[in-house]
């Protein structure tokens, strides 16, 4: 599946580990919630990134206290219209202060790609190799917003009051 990240398409780093399988030794690999949770105190010790699909019916919160030793979460769209990964990214990025990289895998489509990002998304799992452009495209149109969100990008209003010397009271 082609892989969108920081505006560009990349190859993906991460192995995905299907139900019992194997955890590779030394790769990055990305592990189902359930069986993640299950293993969790051993996958954080590991010398490679570790990651996890997350389905939109969890909570966030059962992440918490592994999320500083987690490199990826990979938040699941079963459809196009379903938007609870849209709030548990924002939990995660706001709330629980993520910074690892924060995908959207799923259902995804690129007329949402703007949203995605606004919510915190850094990365786009894609199912059809034909929509990667449109969402490198998608990506760059827009470098400026009035609304603050969980992305990091600043608001016109903060930008503006940044360039406004201060005044120190006499």
């Amino acid at each position: 599946m082609p892989l969108v990240k920081a505006g560009r398409i990349v190859e993906d780093r991460f192995v995905r580990v299907v139900d019992d399988a194997p955890v590779p030794d030394g790769a990055a690999a990305i592990l189902p919630a359930a069986r993640f949770l299950a293993d969790a105190h051993e996958l954080v010790l590991r010398q490679a990134p570790i990651g996890v699909v997350w389905p939109n019916d969890r909570k966030v919160a059962e992440l918490a206290p592994y999320l500083d030793w987690i490199a990826l979460v990979a938040l699941v769209f079963p459809n196009f219209r379903d938007g609870c990964a849209y709030s548990q990214a924002r939990l995660l990025r706001e709330r629980y202060h993520f910074r690892g990289e924060l995908r959207a895998t799923g259902q995804i489509l690129r007329d949402q790609c703007l949203f995605l990002q606004r919510a915190g998304f850094d990365a786009f799992e894609l199912t059809k190799a034909a929509d990667a452009p449109a969402f490198v495209a998608a990506v760059q149109r827009y470098s400026v917003f009035y609304q603050p969100a969980a992305d990091g990008r600043a608001s016109t209003l903060t930008a503006r009051l940044a360039r406004v010397p201060q005044h120190s009271p006499s």
